[in-house]
């Protein structure tokens, strides 16, 4: 074992102690956190227009800041991309994270100088708390991969912007320099497709052991490094290759593939970070779930999902929380995101430690006719039939068919590609259908009522998510493709591509 090694075993030993404390403690982590947020944007014009001097408790705090996505809060943001100062936290971002929205358009998401070190501290210590439970540190001595996006950032009024993955690629630690690729000017190139084969063609020969990304595109790097080299395998093609770092979206879907594709089972670690905050990661290995950081400058809430539309939902502290119960995600941060909803929806699969999975997003669901079926339900419904049956996916989406063209009961349409179509694809959709009945009594009241039918499953052609995702110029990076939706827009456009 190398040098490196070593001293990460022992770098990882007082990192995870250090957790320890925090986690043990972590409602009143939690409070402590909100009022060193509270204090610190006192004096900007969003806490003085929110009375943050009055301000002693969560209830005054709930009481004068209210819920808000990104285009309620974009007054203030676009005051800050204009160049004022001291408007959502102190004095000026550093950086912003450039992110796409669905109705406002280009998102500018701040980044401080408080908030960009908690960003790499947690890609950090997910890696080491695997290190500490396994005893495995090996990678740290080889090559690592990032599949991320363009490291070129511009300026806006003297700011730096750039995808989060971008900007991140500008922290990395001097002790990780040398292991890091691809290069520079590999990551700088701009089209996806362009970038893998120039990562392909840089990392063919190298000591490969940690590789990173999201499933989709770390599946397309595999895809084009064994079509290089006549479908080797990619465990014969880097020896040493043992850990997989993924994040973005649920690995169950692809997982399958992915393991085919390396040849050999390797460890895995699931993170979760956002341009909002690094929000938790996968601190062990046999327990469910990613630790949510309750000491990073991040102040939780959590709306329960059904209450999310409503004019007045309920606001959760961290000391309010169920056990696997569906929330949406609100964020206080040290970025100066008040009141802020992510999105994204997560529910806790264990109190001691806070431990969360991602559910989905509040806006991805199909409830056309009540059902309000949910991502990590199709996901689920789908995987373990897969899994069952030995059939492998390389994408998916679903969406509520209401007016079938060919008449009768409407019915939720799956448009998936797979590796390899299933023999009998009615047979396999009927055992997907009832397992998601299984996991949602709405969805089966609809099934036995005669409301809907059974869903039906429509194969695509090869490449398909791959031509759409070019067509949206969302190809690789951080894009994912939205697993469900309540409309037709996306399957419309994507069965255009399936010829």
């Amino acid at each position: 074992m190398g040098l490196k090694a070593l001293l990460s075993k022992s770098f990882a030993a007082l990192v995870v102690w250090r957790m320890n404390r925090w986690k043990r403690d972590a409602v009143s982590v939690q409070f402590l956190v909100l009022q060193r947020l509270v204090k610190k944007a006192r004096k900007t014009a969003f806490g003085i227009d929110h009375g943050f001097g009055h301000i002693h408790s969560y209830a005054d705090f709930k009481n004068r800041v209210p819920l808000r996505d990104y285009e309620e809060l974009r007054p203030y943001i676009d005051r800050v991309v204009d160049g004022e100062e001291n408007v959502l936290w102190p004095a000026k971002p550093i950086y912003f994270a450039k992110t796409s929205g669905t109705t406002s358009g280009t998102k500018y998401i701040p980044i401080t100088k408080e908030s960009m070190p908690e960003h790499i501290k947690a890609a950090r210590n997910a890696l080491l708390c695997y290190i500490h439970e396994t005893g495995k540190a090996e990678f740290v001595g080889g090559k690592m991969i990032f599949l991320q996006g363009s490291p070129i950032l511009e300026k806006k009024k003297g700011i730096y912007v750039g995808r989060l993955s971008g900007i991140v690629a500008h922290h990395v630690p001097d002790y990780l320099q040398k292991n890091r690729m691809p290069s520079f000017q590999t990551n700088c190139i701009d089209d996806w497709e362009e970038k893998v084969e120039a990562i392909v063609t840089e990392t063919l020969h190298e000591d490969m052991r940690l590789i990173s990304g999201i499933p989709p595109w770390v599946q397309m790097y595999f895809d084009r490094l064994s079509a290089r080299l006549g479908g080797r395998k990619i465990k014969d093609i880097f020896k040493n290759f043992s850990l997989l770092v993924y994040g973005g979206v649920n690995v169950k879907p692809y997982r399958a593939r992915l393991e085919e594709s390396i040849g050999k089972p390797v460890d895995m670690i699931e993170v979760y970070p956002a341009s909002e905050g690094f929000i938790a990661f996968q601190d062990v290995q046999q327990s469910e779930g990613l630790l949510l950081l309750v000491n990073s400058g991040i102040f939780y809430e959590f709306i329960p999902t059904e209450e999310y539309f409503h004019a007045n939902p309920s606001r959760l502290s961290l000391a309010e929380v169920e056990l696997n119960k569906n929330y949406a995600l609100i964020l206080n941060t040290n970025a100066g995101l008040w009141g802020y909803s992510i999105g994204d929806t997560v529910k806790f699969v264990s109190k001691c430690p806070y431990r969360i999975v991602i559910t989905g997003r509040i806006k991805h669901y199909i409830s056309a006719f009540g059902e309000h079926v949910i991502a990590e339900e199709v996901e689920q419904a789908l995987w373990s039939i897969a899994r069952r049956e030995g059939i492998k996916i390389t994408e998916f989406t679903v969406a509520p068919q209401v007016n079938p063209p060919e008449g009768g009961l409407p019915y939720h349409e799956w448009f998936i590609e797979f590796v390899q179509v299933p023999e009998d694809l009615v047979d396999f959709a009927a055992k997907v259908d009832l397992e998601l009945q299984k996991k949602n009594t709405y969805y089966l009241d609809l099934i036995e009522g005669k409301v809907l039918r059974p869903l039906l499953i429509r194969s695509l052609a090869p490449q398909t998510f791959i031509h759409y995702m070019r067509s949206q110029g969302k190809l690789g990076g951080q894009n994912k493709v939205p697993h469900l939706s309540n409309d037709r827009k996306i399957v419309e456009e994507l069965v255009v591509y399936s010829s």
